[in-house]
């Protein structure tokens, strides 16, 4: 069986377990090193990213992070896509700089401006995917190896792929449709040694 660690420093990590437990996928919480021993992929959830990256920094996961990411795969949701990318705006703190996209934090404004709205997304079968932006980045820079998979009407990118490594500028685990949460599942499926044999 596949388990998926969820980043549990700050933010919704719980609705992230929750979508997962109800797919019935082990959804152990990682606070420390350690607790990626044994993880088939990891999602760092929507929150504060300022606050998470002083935790990670904190815990000394930032270098195991890093190592974790290079094998498996990682999904960041809203301030997880920030702590994933090359380039934040606003952020001089140290982050992960996992994958080659540049974003630019509270692209869309404060919680005001927070808004809800349906996207075609590549790879995922099943009609539009409702998506929650809340106090939302946006991504402006991908690199050559990455895939868009969703973006908004006027052209911004919201959702990217670089391998097994994913990002979402929007909060999945705020509906009910738990189609996202499965497609990470088939990236983790994809890359565990048990799919491999």
């Amino acid at each position: 069986m596949v388990s998926v660690g969820v980043l549990a420093l700050q933010g919704d990590f719980a609705e992230h377990e929750a979508i997962l437990e109800r797919l019935g996928v082990a959804a152990p919480e990682v606070r420390l090193p350690a607790d990626l021993e044994g993880l088939d992929a990891l999602i760092i959830p929507g929150g504060e990213s300022t606050t998470i990256a002083r935790l990670m920094a904190a815990y000394g996961l930032i270098e195991p992070l890093r190592r974790f990411a290079a094998a498996k795969p990682v999904w960041g949701t809203c301030a997880g896509l920030i702590l994933m990318a090359k380039t934040a705006t606003d952020l001089d703190l140290e982050t992960l700089a996992i994958m080659d996209i540049e974003v630019e934090r509270n692209a869309f404004g404060r919680q005001l401006e927070s808004f809800e709205t349906d996207l075609s997304f590549a790879e995922i079968e099943g009609g539009p995917v409702h998506a929650v932006f809340i106090r939302a980045p946006r991504i402006r820079g991908v690199g050559a190896g990455v895939n868009v998979l969703a973006a908004l009407a006027d052209g911004t990118v919201v959702a990217a792929r670089q391998g097994s490594l994913l990002v979402t500028a929007f909060h999945p685990e705020l509906t009910a449709d738990a189609r996202l949460h499965a497609y990470f599942l088939s990236l983790a499926a994809k890359a565990s040694p048990v799919a491999a044999r």
